[in-house]
């Protein structure tokens, strides 16, 4: 669901990129603040980020639809490492994908960050997923939770996405027929999600579950408790869904991109103006894989590079975010 520049006026996108970069930076404050982020979840942070980067080059196929879905990875990554903390990982993914990949467009950042991180690890997470596991952690209560919050946080996500295209002007998506092929395509979308997120939980709950309590609670992990083979299972789970499984991802469209293909009947808008232009200069010259692909190659070594690359970056960005945010936090600890 990674909006393209053309689908927001520039007063819109940056609007979005201000409120954005407000919650962002509140979760930061947040993080530092509350026991979300020790040492100890600086790796888990940086692995799982990375998965969800590796996922969501997985586009999977809606049955009977001839469109295609990927996971947007908030809920997963709330219920690893909190609202506040999961909101930096999904906006370290989007970053990366919008600079070096060229996927999602610069001018359309901030919405892309509301959309899928804001909305579903701000509001839905705490909201729903939390109140559902409030009464115990168990699979029943897992797959109920992942289900219902991703669906919701598809829906909302997709519906903010309409909303953005109205106030933005974008009179070749006209409200009602847009937001009547969008929210149908996503509800299938969210629901392929929480399965997904539900399997990766339940995992983590069967070889760690106080990795989940601790993110529900914030509380840190006990000393005691290791987390190597859970850090291993993931960091094997990126690199063989990054660097193989996308190699299998659908080639029909995202749900974003059947629902503009069903009104107007291109899969992508045109917008002419200097700040899209200078928008795309910007990502013409950070984007070294567009695509995922080598330039100018339809290369299957390339989506493979790609997964692998991509992976290792987002890695060193979420993972380096959160281990300045827990020595920031350790060193006024020591200093109080």
């Amino acid at each position: 669901m990674h909006m393209a520049d053309a689908l927001v006026s520039p007063t819109v996108g940056g609007i979005m990129i201000a409120a954005s970069g407000v919650a962002v930076a509140y979760s930061v404050i947040k993080s530092k603040k509350e026991t979300l982020i020790d040492e100890k979840k600086v790796p888990i942070m940086g692995i799982m980020s990375a998965f969800v980067f590796a996922a969501q080059m997985i586009n999977f196929t809606i049955p009977g639809t001839g469109s295609s879905g990927h996971i947007g990875g908030g809920i997963l990554l709330a219920a690893l490492l909190g609202s506040y903390p999961s909101l930096l990982s999904v906006t370290a993914v989007l970053l990366i994908q919008a600079l070096f990949f060229a996927d999602g467009g610069l001018l359309a950042l901030g919405c892309n960050v509301f959309n899928m991180g804001v909305v579903v690890c701000l509001i839905v997470y705490p909201l729903i997923f939390k109140p559902i596991i409030k009464k115990g952690w168990s699979v029943p209560r897992i797959i109920a939770a992942s289900l219902i919050s991703t669906i919701v946080g598809l829906q909302l996500g997709a519906f903010s996405v309409v909303l953005e295209t109205l106030f933005s002007g974008v009179t070749a998506l006209p409200f009602g027929t847009f937001v009547l092929l969008m929210q149908p395509i996503h509800l299938a979308i969210g629901a392929a999600e929480g399965l997904i997120t539900a399997a990766v939980l339940i995992f983590v709950y069967k070889a760690r579950p106080e990795l989940l309590k601790s993110a529900e609670t914030k509380t840190p992990l006990p000393k005691t408790v290791s987390l190597k083979k859970v850090l291993a299972f993931l960091a094997v789970a990126t690199v063989l869904v990054g660097g193989g499984l996308s190699l299998f991802a659908s080639s029909y469209p995202d749900g974003l991109e059947w629902s503009v293909e069903g009104v107007t009947g291109s899969a992508e808008l045109e917008a002419q103006g200097e700040v899209y232009e200078s928008a795309q200069s910007v990502q013409d010259s950070t984007a070294f894989m567009p695509d995922y692909a080598f330039t100018g190659s339809d290369s299957a070594a390339g989506t493979t590079v790609a997964g692998l690359v991509g992976g290792a970056m987002t890695i060193v960005l979420a993972g380096g975010a959160a281990l300045i945010i827990a020595r920031e936090k350790r060193r006024k600890n020591q200093a109080s």
